[in-house]
């Protein structure tokens, strides 16, 4: 049997592809039980979310959450976002060196800045990581009128639009580069997700139209 040498190596590519994403995983897995174990909670909210992952209207309900990415060097980077339920677009991303409440309130700063929030109507949910129930983050959410939600502990299913969210960043640009430079990293994250993802990926959620049609057909109704 004839096997084309582009074939075999797309094999490769995508086997390669799926031991690092497995890898990738673990290792974020390893990492996010580390912080949330070895730092004190200290507001932590009901589940008012409760699996019921659409909305009927933009800035009614977001999900927010931190994920691991490496440089080549194998220095770990975060990044923090935001995205809505209703068209499942990406309302703020964010990258930083350290994993902080510092970072969750900015991104949740820039996403208030960008869309109108209407003051009590809107439903943030999170998992249970201290940066999250920390107080300065708590206290920035009641000065906004923003209600918290959160995931059972260890439950990753509450919080199942976030997962596959970063899984598609990761799988469709994340792993396709080496990063030798925080430059590099933040630049393409942002153009993705600012970019690629909201404006030209068409989205099963949203019937195969991109996060911003979906949004703009609800403004034109």
């Amino acid at each position: 049997m004839k096997i084309y040498p582009n074939a075999y190596y797309n094999y490769r590519k995508h086997r390669k592809a799926i031991q690092t994403d497995n890898l990738e995983q673990t290792k974020e897995k390893i990492t996010k039980i580390y912080h949330n174990h070895h730092r004190k909670k200290n507001n932590v909210f009901n589940n008012e979310l409760a699996q019921e992952f659409k909305a009927t209207r933009p800035n009614e309900k977001w999900c927010t959450d931190f994920t691991y990415i490496y440089l080549s060097n194998g220095t770990v980077r975060y990044n923090c976002t935001i995205i809505d339920l209703y068209d499942r677009s990406a309302v703020a991303t964010m990258c930083d060196d350290s994993i902080t409440s510092s970072l969750a309130i900015r991104t949740l700063e820039k996403a208030i800045e960008n869309h109108d929030i209407k003051y009590g109507e809107l439903l943030l949910h999170s998992d249970q990581g201290s940066q999250f129930t920390s107080n300065e983050f708590v206290k920035f959410c009641q000065k906004h009128g923003i209600k918290q939600s959160m995931s059972k502990a260890g439950y990753p299913y509450d919080n199942a639009p976030m997962e596959r969210f970063f899984n598609t960043v990761k799988n469709e640009c994340i792993y396709f580069y080496t990063f030798k430079t925080e430059k590099q990293l933040y630049y393409t994250i942002n153009w993705y997700i600012n970019v690629e993802y909201n404006y030209s990926r068409p989205h099963s959620y949203n019937g195969y139209i991109t996060p911003m049609q979906a949004r703009c057909q609800y403004v034109k109704v």
